[in-house]
């Protein structure tokens, strides 16, 4: 098994690795927060990883373009260890890949409800090409439909159209995106889930660790934000939760909807977890905020993600946990970029954008 799981994983592990050196170093990081403006910004990203997906006329790169340019580096590696990952550990890549696919149709049902163009939406997509279900061409149809009704009808050839449509009547019901939302989003991690447990041996082991440590971390997240955002009832976040994972059980998510303290629960079942406490001006005079705790929390559950993520990357490499590790950090990458870009275009002060990223970079 061993030596199998050497020849299978010599090529994509040798890839992966070389990927990973190229992720941001803490010096560039420092440098992306303290630069002066946007324009100085993206000189320094021409400096890294990002560069080829930079080379448009300076002009052409508003902070929105900026974004979009950004996120081809991760369709690029996300096609290319995609390609490179063996069989049954790829249908797992591919899963997870699919995220942005979902991403993408809850952004083009957003803007059928709003009466969006195809371009006013295409900026704020995904760039997917290859290893897709729904193209643009489906997403302009769905555009141009002029219902959100007739745009799910777009997608009876996806695998999206049945989970949409067991949805629509609470949508017709509500007038709502939410109920469609949430269809989408529980039945992506059933899916994720499912390619966890085809699995075997240290593939299903690091899986679980990784994957299975960010689904219980999505589900921790939409139970509180369900009750203190949504102000929806206990059998409504339980519905809109899901009912497995890897530590976090239905006991957690029933105390959250029930409103136990949600720092009590998060360190149920991470008893070593660093960073719930709030280290702002206020905490000494007074507890934080609900919605304060929650952003501690948050943030808290990712850097937690992201340790665990490096830790992949020691020992024995020859598994799916150091593909999914890399993904997973290349993301987490991603998402604070896209806080700095916001940032400097915003011209927020330097000293106020790390207490806006998830990450701990530098």
């Amino acid at each position: 098994m061993i030596r199998t799981n050497v020849t299978a994983y010599a090529q994509v592990n040798a890839t992966t690795r070389a990927l990973y050196a190229n992720l941001l170093t803490p010096d560039v990081w420092h440098a992306l927060i303290q630069a002066a403006n946007f324009d100085a910004l993206l000189t320094l990203l021409d400096k890294t990883a990002y560069s080829p997906f930079l080379k448009l006329d300076r002009q052409l790169l508003t902070p929105r373009r900026t974004v979009y340019q950004l996120r081809w580096h991760l369709t690029h590696d996300y096609e290319k260890l995609i390609r490179l990952t063996p069989e049954p550990a790829c249908q797992l890549i591919l899963q997870l890949w699919r995220l942005y696919e979902v991403d993408n149709l809850k952004a083009t049902l957003r803007g059928v409800e709003t009466g969006a163009s195809w371009d006013e939406v295409r900026r704020l997509l995904s760039p997917m090409v290859r290893y897709i279900t729904v193209n643009n061409e489906t997403i302009q149809r769905m555009l141009a439909s002029g219902s959100v009704v007739r745009a799910i009808e777009r997608l009876r050839h996806t695998p999206y159209y049945e989970t949409l449509i067991h949805a629509l009547t609470r949508y017709e019901m509500e007038k709502n995106l939410f109920p469609l939302e949430v269809a989408l989003d529980l039945d992506y991690r059933r899916g994720l889930w499912e390619a966890i447990q085809s699995l075997k041996g240290t593939d299903r082991d690091q899986a679980l660790r990784l994957v299975g440590t960010s689904i219980d971390v999505d589900n921790l997240l939409w139970a509180m934000r369900y009750r203190l955002y949504h102000h929806l009832s206990v059998q409504e976040i339980i519905n809109y939760t899901m009912p497995f994972g890897y530590q976090v059980r239905d006991e957690h998510i029933r105390a959250l909807a029930e409103g136990a303290d949600m720092v009590t629960i998060v360190k149920r079942i991470y008893p070593h977890i660093e960073g719930l406490d709030d280290t702002g001006p206020q905490s000494r005079e007074e507890p934080p905020s609900p919605q304060r705790q929650l952003a501690l929390i948050e943030r808290a559950l990712h850097r937690h993600i992201i340790r665990l993520c490096h830790k992949s990357f020691l020992g024995d490499p020859f598994h799916v946990g150091v593909q999914v590790a890399y993904l997973m950090l290349l993301e987490y990458e991603l998402r604070d970029l896209t806080a700095i870009v916001e940032a400097k275009a915003a011209q927020l002060p330097s000293e106020k954008l790390t207490a806006i990223l998830e990450s701990e970079w530098w």
